[in-house]
């Protein structure tokens, strides 16, 4: 079954998430939900949240799901890379892929559980985590 399902490169970052596959960018969108308060319940993701960030009412709030590099909001984190994931490989994908995710030098084992239960979570088939740094290294060929 080689070649069938895809290998994602994932950088979660604070800030924005990228997804690629071998050299080719499949997607960047800021790291960010926007969630109905009273229901605990997420309503966009990604650049539709950054949009609404500022111009909603009290009843909705956009969030950041992790802070420094890790994850501060496990559930929305999930939700939001499934959504990515989702957007990247299509609804009906009948394999589900393999993700390499990025995460910062120093990143504690329950920091790394947490990333990782993400990505199975999101629909992954394996998650392997990847210090940030050796990513960077890799992706610059050294």
């Amino acid at each position: 079954m080689a070649g069938i399902t895809r290998d994602l490169g994932i950088d979660l970052g604070t800030t924005n998430t990228i997804f690629a596959e071998g050299t080719q960018i499949l997607l960047q969108e800021p790291t960010m939900v926007a969630i109905i308060v009273d229901e605990d319940k997420m309503v966009e993701w990604g650049q539709a949240a950054k949009n609404m960030e500022g111009r909603v009412p009290d009843s909705i709030e956009v969030v950041r799901p992790l802070r420094h590099g890790v994850i501060a909001e496990y559930e929305v984190t999930e939700t939001l890379l499934k959504y990515l994931t989702k957007k990247v490989c299509g609804p009906m994908r009948l394999f589900r892929p393999r993700m390499m995710i990025t995460v910062p030098y120093g990143v504690t084992s329950v920091e790394g559980r947490a990333v990782h239960e993400a990505g199975i979570g999101a629909g992954s088939r394996e998650v392997y985590l990847v210090p940030q740094p050796l990513a960077a290294a890799l992706g610059v060929d050294l």
